[in-house]
C-alpha cells in the first residue's frame, strides 16, 4: 500500500499565491517552494520584486526558485544575478531556451560558475538534459526541472524518460533532478521509485496527501454517498 513515511523524494509546492505558499510552508513535508511568471499572472501579481521578496521575508529556511523572465540571455543574467542576491536560498530559474528556441547553455554555464543556484526549466529532451549537465559546475548545486507531465500529455511515458535524465545527471553529483508538471498525485511516487530527488506539485494535488493508502472500499462507499448526497440535493426527480 502506498504511504508517504518511506519517500526520498523531496515535495516543493509549485503556486504563487501568498496564503497557500504559507499554508504549505507550515507543512514539514514541503521542502522547497517553485513560482513562475505563469502562475503569478494567474493570481494577479502585479509587482514582482515585492511579490518575490515578500515571499523570502516568510520563506527562510527552504529553498526558493524564482524564475527571470527577460527573453536576451544579457537580460536574463542581469534578472538572474539581482534575483540571486535576494537571499541565500533563491534558486534562479532559466528557461533551457528563450522564445527563438535559441540554448541557454552558455548562460547557465556563466551562472553557475559563479555559484548561482539555477533551477533549469521548461526542459523535455534528453539532448536539453546533457546540454544542461555539460555546462554545469560541478562545484555549485543545481536544480534540472524536467517536465514529466507534459511528456505524457504527448503519449509518451515519462518514467524511463526520467531514468536516462539521472544517468546523463551522475556527471554533476551536486544536480538534482526535478519531475515537472505533475498530472495526477500518482506521479508523487513514481518519480520516488525511478530516483528523482524533487517532485513539485501544486496545492490542489497536495491536498491530496492525506488520502495516501487510504482503504479502496471505504473510499467507493464514500464516492456513492457524494453521488447519492448530490442527486438529493440537486432535487432532481423522475
Amino acid at each position: 500500500m502506498a504511504s508517504v513515511d518511506n519517500l526520498k523524494i523531496k515535495l516543493f509546492a509549485d503556486g504563487a499565491d501568498l496564503d497557500g505558499i504559507m499554508e504549505m510552508y507550515a507543512n514539514p513535508m514541503i521542502q522547497g517552494f517553485t513560482t513562475n511568471p505563469t502562475l503569478m499572472r494567474q493570481v494577479g501579481v502585479e509587482d514582482y520584486e515585492a511579490f518575490g521578496k515578500s515571499v523570502l521575508e516568510k520563506v527562510t529556511d527552504r529553498p526558493v526558485s524564482l524564475e527571470v523572465f527577460a527573453d536576451e540571455f544579457d537580460e536574463m543574467e542581469r534578472q538572474a544575478l539581482k534575483i540571486a542576491s535576494w537571499g541565500s536560498n533563491v534558486n534562479v530559474k532559466i528557461p533551457i531556451t528563450n522564445t527563438k528556441g535559441a540554448s541557454a547553455a552558455d548562460l547557465i554555464e556563466r551562472l553557475s560558475a559563479q555559484g548561482v543556484i539555477v533551477n533549469v526549466t521548461a526542459i523535455m529532451t534528453l539532448e536539453q538534459v546533457q546540454a544542461v549537465a555539460d555546462a554545469l559546475s560541478p562545484e555549485t548545486p543545481a536544480i534540472v526541472s524536467v517536465f514529466a507531465g507534459r511528456i505524457a500529455d504527448t503519449g509518451v511515458d515519462p518514467i524511463p524518460h526520467m531514468a536516462k535524465a539521472l544517468e546523463i545527471l551522475k556527471s554533476r553529483p551536486k544536480a538534482e533532478l526535478l519531475w515537472a508538471s505533475p498530472r495526477e498525485f500518482l506521479n508523487l511516487f513514481q518519480a520516488n521509485d525511478v530516483g528523482c530527488h524533487i517532485i513539485t506539485m501544486t496545492n490542489n494535488l497536495l491536498a491530496k496527501l492525506g488520502g495516501t493508502g487510504k482503504d479502496l472500499d471505504q473510499f467507493s462507499l464514500e464516492t456513492v454517498q457524494m453521488f447519492y448526497r448530490d442527486a438529493s440535493s440537486a432535487g432532481y426527480t423522475l
